[in-house]
């Protein structure tokens, strides 16, 4: 078996991997990082950037929330039900770490909200091209990485840790030349999570992947670090998917934002659940739909609707795919299906046949259109209050429904750790050497993803990844 020798060994090259890697290195140690697949990024690669509060784009065009709202903020949405030293030390770390990122070439955009209501604590990472953009942050924290001495090992996942008494001593890796003995000082977890794993999914949250949940599943995230983490002692936490309604498939973005403003939005029993007012804020409607006949939903709007859509444009404006007006609806739509995307969107001549394609309850169906018909006619929706501006009828064919099921970004959670990122037993007694960050050990959100911070998943990724790192480095140096 090949030995591998270095102070701090890192498990995986995500944004929390990089990250802890970089930091640690700074600090003057060894690192090496032991990456499952073949380039860094990981999930991080989708992205678009990361959550700040007072840093100097916000400071410069006088942004809000201070680090005192913020922390405010994040303590009333999650109810207390998480670590406060752990969320006040990500907040208060939060600014310095966007300074830290372009000290190495990274740009950002004017921070942004995610949507009406919402705090600009997005830093968007320049090109702001949408999904994607952040992959360009990577590849200048690889290049500053690999400056710093950090040594990388694609396509060598990490197969377990070495525990010696109470303090971790390394790992166990492996390629395709066999296993790989590393011989460290101090490992810190950034595997990712579990969302590439089904079955760890329904074990922990009840959901199954192909049938009530249709989340983004990237190779390789099948939650190594936390099996790897549990079999060695570490304190499990609840495992929770970061959750946001989708359209299933892949319907193209411009057509999917269509069903994704606040027209009619029904369950299988053919009734209204929410204000559809709050379909911008993806985690409250998908706990909703969380809690529907099959957890699914269908968003209804006629030919009127549509017309609106096509030349007024869209009452809500998503800050990932800012289209402002519908444009190509049947073209796009054809495409669609030509992709093999079926019984996602319907587009129907009466309400009895809308009813009769989606599995909707006919009777219920008609019972809430007339309903709602007449509210829209009265101006008052006495059900949910919503919004006037959004009361507009549904009568005139053709009539369009598309569906919504749950979805999400991965899993958040698995790993108990401290505000060092230092894991814990089951005693809460540290594990010696043994940190973890990202994904892995995101116990910050409670039972709902603080949409309304938004850059959360990323920015504690990358905040958790550099105090891993920084407190690794201090311990290997003792």
């Amino acid at each position: 078996m090949r030995t591998i020798e270095t102070d701090v060994a890192v498990i995986g090259a995500g944004a929390a991997g990089l990250s802890a890697a970089i930091a640690a290195a700074e600090k003057g140690v060894q690192v090496s990082v032991f990456e499952k697949g073949k380039t860094t990024g990981g999930t991080g690669n989708m992205g678009m950037g990361l959550f700040a509060v007072e840093s100097r784009h916000q400071k410069l065009r006088q942004m809000g929330p201070s680090k005192e709202d913020a922390f405010r903020v994040f303590m009333e949405f999650t109810h207390w039900r998480v670590d406060a030293l752990l969320v006040r030390t990500y907040i208060e770390k939060s600014a310095d770490t966007i300074e830290w990122l372009e000290s190495m070439g990274v740009e950002f955009l004017e921070p942004m909200a995610y949507f009406p209501g919402g705090w600009p604590t997005w830093h968007i990472v320049k090109p702001g091209g949408g999904p994607g953009c952040a992959a360009n942050m990577f590849k200048k924290m690889t290049l500053y990485a690999k400056k710093l001495g950090v040594q990388f090992y694609f396509n060598t996942p990490v197969k377990r840790l070495v525990k010696e008494k109470d303090k971790i001593t390394g790992c166990v890796a492996e390629n395709q030349d066999g296993e790989i003995m590393v011989k460290a000082k101090a490992v810190i977890i950034a595997t990712g999570g579990c969302g590439n794993n089904p079955h760890m999914i329904k074990q922990h949250t009840g959901l199954e992947w192909g049938k009530d949940l249709f989340s983004f599943r990237v190779a390789g995230i099948d939650g190594d670090g936390i099996r790897m983490a549990w079999e060695i002692g570490a304190k499990p936490t609840k495992i929770t998917m970061q959750l946001i309604y989708i359209m299933p498939g892949e319907v193209h973005p411009q057509l999917a934002e269509a069903f994704r403003q606040p027209h009619l939005l029904v369950n299988l029993k053919g009734q209204r659940f929410i204000n559809e007012g709050i379909i911008f804020n993806s985690t409250f409607v998908a706990n909703a739909i969380f809690n529907q006949p099959n957890k699914i939903a269908y968003m209804i709007f006629d030919e009127n609707i549509k017309q609106h859509m096509e030349n007024v444009g869209f009452d809500f404006i998503h800050v990932p795919f800012p289209f402002f007006k519908l444009n190509n609806f049947e073209i796009l739509n054809e495409n669609c299906f030509k992709r093999g995307i079926k019984d996602v969107i319907f587009i129907c001549d009466s309400i009895e046949e809308l009813a009769e394609k989606t599995g909707i309850d006919m009777d219920g169906l008609k019972e809430q259109l007339e309903k709602y018909n007449y509210y829209c006619e009265k101006g008052f929706d006495p059900d949910f209050n919503k919004n006037t501006r959004y009361l507009r009828p549904i009568k005139k064919p053709k009539f369009y429904a598309g569906k919504l099921a749950l979805g999400g970004y991965g899993s958040l959670g698995g790993i108990s750790i401290n505000y060092k990122c230092e894991v814990v037993d089951k005693d809460n007694q540290l594990i010696k050497g043994l940190y973890a960050a990202g994904t892995d050990a995101n116990t910050i959100n409670a039972d709902t993803y603080v949409f309304i911070l938004p850059g959360n998943t990323m920015g504690f990724a990358v905040n958790s990844g550099r105090i891993a790192g920084e407190n690794a480095a201090e311990y290997v140096k003792k």
